[in-house]
C-alpha cells in the first residue's frame, strides 16, 4: 500500500512538473529587440523618421491650438483654406519634411552609434555621456524641425480656421472648452 501511494505520489509529481515545464515561459519585455536595426526604435519608428513624418514630436503645439502644415492640408476644404494659404502651407510642409529628414538621419546615426558603443563591451562613462548627448541633441533638432513648422502656420490662419481645425481634430470639447484626450492623436507607439 505504501509503495502504491509512493508510486502514485511520484507519478503525480512528475506529471505536475512536466506540465509546469511545458507551460510557455513569459518572454522578457524586450525579447527580439536585439534583432532590431536600432534597439530603441521600432521598424515603424524608423520608417516614420526617415520619411520626415511627425513621430508625435509636435504634440505640445498640436494639442494646444498650434496646428501643423500636414494636417492643415489634409483638412483644407473643411477648414476653408484659400488657394494662397494652401500654397504657403504646402511650401512650409515641404521645408519641414526636408529639415526633418535631414535631422532624422542624424538622430538615427546617433542612436546607431550609441548602440554600437555597447557591442564590444560597455563604454567608459565619458564615451557614454558623449554618445547620449549626441543622440539627444540630434533628437532635439528633429523635434525643433516639427515644432517650428507648427509656429509658422499661425500667421497664415484666421482664428476661425484654427477653431475649425481643433474641432475637426477632436481637440475642442463641445460644452466646456476643455481639450479632448490626447490619445486620440498619438502617432508614436513603442
Amino acid at each position: 500500500m505504501a509503495t502504491r501511494l509512493l508510486a502514485l505520489f511520484l507519478s503525480i509529481s512528475v506529471a505536475a512538473a512536466a506540465a509546469a515545464f511545458a507551460q510557455p515561459q513569459a518572454a522578457a519585455p524586450y525579447a527580439g529587440f536585439e534583432r532590431r536595426e536600432i534597439a530603441s526604435l521600432s521598424a515603424s519608428d524608423l520608417a516614420e523618421i526617415r520619411a520626415g513624418q511627425g513621430w508625435g514630436l509636435a504634440l505640445p503645439a498640436e494639442l494646444n491650438g498650434v496646428p501643423g502644415p500636414v494636417h492643415l492640408l489634409e483638412l483644407a476644404t473643411e477648414i476653408g483654406l484659400a488657394d494662397a494659404q494652401i500654397a504657403a502651407l504646402a511650401g512650409l510642409r515641404d521645408r519641414m519634411r526636408n529639415a526633418a529628414i535631414e535631422a532624422g538621419a542624424a538622430f538615427i546615426a546617433a542612436e546607431q552609434a550609441l548602440g554600437a558603443a555597447f557591442v564590444d563591451g560597455p563604454p567608459d562613462a565619458a564615451a557614454l555621456a558623449l554618445r547620449v548627448a549626441a543622440a539627444e541633441t540630434a533628437r532635439a533638432k528633429l523635434r525643433l524641425a516639427h515644432l517650428a513648422a507648427h509656429l509658422e502656420t499661425l500667421p497664415l490662419l484666421s482664428q476661425e480656421q484654427i477653431a475649425a481645425y481643433k474641432r475637426l481634430r477632436g481637440y475642442a470639447a463641445e460644452h466646456d472648452g476643455s481639450r479632448a484626450s490626447p490619445e486620440r492623436h498619438m502617432h508614436r507607439r513603442h
